[in-house]
């Protein structure tokens, strides 16, 4: 990987983690720990697309890939602090 794909890996997981906390109505994590919950919710909205035999190709469909699944992360993630 060099230094573009990295730079454009981060900002897909810096705006997918923001846009899952928006819609999650989370109090925000900063820019490091959106980075981490975008590029987490990448791998789990992988998955689920994977899953279902969708596909995401592109920019555009790739920041909605991981904002699909960064919501679910979250969600998963507030359900297990409630418990």
């Amino acid at each position: 990987m060099d230094i573009t794909g990295l730079v454009v890996f981060l900002a897909i997981g810096a705006v997918a983690g923001w846009l899952g906390s928006t819609i999650m109505k989370g109090g925000g994590f900063g820019l490091l720990g959106n980075i981490v919950i975008g590029i987490l919710g990448a791998i789990v909205g992988g998955f689920l697309f994977g899953a279902l035999g969708l596909s995401a190709g592109g920019f555009i469909g790739s920041v909605v890939m991981a904002t699909v699944g960064a919501v679910v992360l979250l969600f998963v993630v507030g359900i297990i602090k409630k418990a």
